[in-house]
């Protein structure tokens, strides 16, 4: 694990012309932290950071001239964003931070590789790259790679207090990337300095935590997570309700090769409670898409497993797919822990029907309802309702002929017409 002469993305020539565009002269750049982390670990790898000795504004200069749109994204703390073929590339100058109140931090710049590296969070993203694929390793993340073991660089307090972020980017690395018992010392620094996070903002948060909830198995993390106090802080929704289903969700997710979807396994944590659920995406800043996900999955009841089919569909054509197949999936992740699997595989055939359903149109008009006999007015309507209503307890079999007959048969009908 010392080079990645055989890393295809690194040979990559936008990487390439990048690092030897900002390595010119006495300067250097070196890619840094997520590509090299997933490239051993075999994670795919989305994005390309880079580190470089080059002040902002000659970061730009140079960037321009190798034919990348250059974005001052953050030039205070170094970093500079540029773009080529629709890719983009954050490039962030050597630094030390020289204040910080647990939110921002006050920088000086600097060409010295080890004081960049000791600056950093954890040990696995502190690791370096040249454009010949040298790796450099001035904290040990290559042998907690080698373990899969998450350590902070340094003093874990020191380094949560700096950003209290980081107490949250620990379990969610850790759900990525980490195995067996967490750090200890870690361990310890999240539970003590638990309060901090009450200093972040709710977009920092929810984006933290929507990560680790999409990592393959976060069932670890959040136990830990909860045993230090740190996931009640920030879900207190999570406190009496629990995190036991967590781990057959996971589970459900694999046998039946769901994608793993952080927002319902947020569902599976929190009390399908409206009042509730709408509070918290509030006080989060859900988006609305989310906001209204979780509302409609808090208000959508579970579905009996042996729901007879004509009954089912009817539930589908009026109802919310989507909530429905939330309730569903949690409903089944929870059914797999019974012996005998019947009333999971029984709500696994209501699934399946749930995604394969097309909608179907009613067959009658209001057109058919004053040819059959019945006067103009709201008289047609609540003729329409009746037939409707028919429809859907016939599973949405009965055909028009059907329908016709059963209004022709009815009594002559002027309630509620127009006089």
């Amino acid at each position: 694990m010392t080079s990645l002469t055989d890393a295809a993305w690194l040979q990559d020539v936008a990487v390439q012309t990048l690092l030897r565009a900002l390595g010119q002269g006495e300067e250097e750049a070196r890619v840094v932290g997520g590509a090299i982390r997933n490239h051993y670990l075999g994670y795919p790898i989305t994005d390309v950071d880079i580190a470089t000795t080059t002040l902002p504004r000659e970061t730009m200069r140079l960037g321009a001239e190798a034919g990348f749109k250059a974005v001052p994204t953050g030039v205070d703390h170094g970093t500079v964003t540029l773009v080529q073929g629709g890719r983009a590339f954050e490039v962030t100058t050597l630094r030390r931070d020289t204040e910080s109140d647990g939110r921002h931090a006050k920088v000086a710049f600097g060409r010295d590789w080890k004081v960049d590296a000791e600056r950093r969070d954890f040990t696995i993203n502190a690791l370096y790259a040249d454009a010949d694929g040298k790796v450099y390793d001035y904290v040990g993340g290559l042998a907690d790679l080698e373990a899969q073991s998450l350590r902070f660089i340094g003093d874990a307090e020191l380094r949560i207090r700096e950003d209290y972020l980081r107490s949250l980017r620990f379990f969610r690395f850790f759900a990525w990337y980490g195995k067996g018992r967490p750090d200890a010392e870690a361990l310890r620094a999240t539970a003590r300095l638990r309060d901090g996070l009450k200093t972040l903002s709710a977009e920092r948060v929810w984006g933290e935590m929507k990560k680790l909830l999409s990592a393959p198995d976060p069932s670890r993390a959040l136990l830990w997570m909860r045993q230090a106090g740190v996931l009640t802080a920030v879900l207190p929704e999570t406190e009496k309700w629990g995190i036991d289903t967590i781990h057959p969700l996971v589970q459900a997710e694999r046998d039946n090769v769901w994608d793993a979807d952080p927002m319902l396994r947020l569902m599976a944590m929190i009390p399908p409670d409206g009042a509730r659920v709408t509070e918290m995406a509030r006080r989060l800043r859900l988006s609305n898409a989310e906001r209204k996900r979780l509302q409609a999955f808090a208000m959508t009841a579970t579905v009996a497993a042996d729901m007879p089919d004509g009954t089912w569909r009817a539930t589908l054509q009026d109802g919310d797919r989507r909530a429905l197949a939330d309730r569903l999936r949690l409903d089944i992740a929870v059914a797999s822990r019974e012996p005998s699997g019947d009333v999971a595989a029984a709500r696994l055939r209501l699934l399946h029907a749930l995604e394969t359903f097309e909608p179907a149109e009613f067959p009658i008009d209001g057109d058919d309802v004053q040819a059959a006999g019945v006067p103009a007015g709201k008289a047609v309507g609540q003729a329409l309702a009746r037939l409707r209503q028919r429809w859907l307890d016939s599973g949405l079999t009965a055909d028009r002929e059907t329908l016709l007959r059963d209004l022709r048969q009815e009594a002559p009908r002027g309630e509620g017409a127009d006089q």
